[in-house]
């Protein structure tokens, strides 16, 4: 027996099986993303001395960062794109971009780490960098999910594109929300961390 909802939208919500349980997921992850703002929020209020982001951490570097990665929705969005346009080889490529932006961040990321560590600036340092690492660390968890799942898509995973297509733009939708997801965390993390 199929199960019903893989491809078409239910009666009730109007989604398919996949989307709704994405849109599930990620409530958990705003709320996750949210107590942690959150915990922000309340020690940079309580706190006397609070640095200034751009004194500790290199705006531009997360600039480039927060650059690299809305390209890299971007790309996601042209790889969904080329699927409904039944061209394949777009898919392939512009999915490969978003994967190889995704790797830029972390590569960048990396080295903000090492500067860090460098100049003996870790976690127990200051209530500031246990926030930043936690917030940032996490969020790059994410990015190496996401890197994950379309990296399965980009190889194995695009079979699926010759024997079910419509299933196939399902998931990459739903890889797709995903991504965008994890990009609108950074967009706030930029702003919070490294210029207030």
């Amino acid at each position: 027996m199929d199960m019903p909802y893989i491809v078409k939208p239910r009666e009730d919500t109007g989604l398919f099986n996949a989307k709704l349980g994405i849109w599930l997921f990620l409530s958990s992850e705003v709320m996750l993303f949210g107590a942690l703002f959150s915990s922000y929020v309340v020690l940079r209020v309580g706190s006397v001395g609070w640095p200034h982001g751009a004194s500790i951490l290199s705006v531009p570097i997360g600039m480039f960062n927060t650059v690299v990665l809305i390209t890299s929705s971007v790309t996601m969005v042209y790889a969904w794109l080329s699927l409904r346009a039944k061209k394949f080889g777009q898919f392939k490529m512009h999915l490969a971009f978003t994967i190889l932006l995704a790797l830029t961040f972390l590569v960048v990321k990396s080295f903000e780490y090492g500067a860090k560590f460098e100049h003996h600036l870790f976690p127990k340092t200051s209530a500031y960098l246990a926030i930043y690492f936690t917030l940032t660390g996490l969020h790059a968890i994410h990015v190496i999910g996401g890197i994950i799942v379309n990296s399965y898509f980009l190889f194995p995973g695009s079979k699926m594109w010759q024997t079910d297509p419509e299933r196939f733009i399902n998931r990459i939708e739903i890889a797709g929300l995903y991504w965008h997801f994890v990009d609108l965390v950074w967009i706030f993390l930029f702003p919070v961390l490294y210029l207030l």
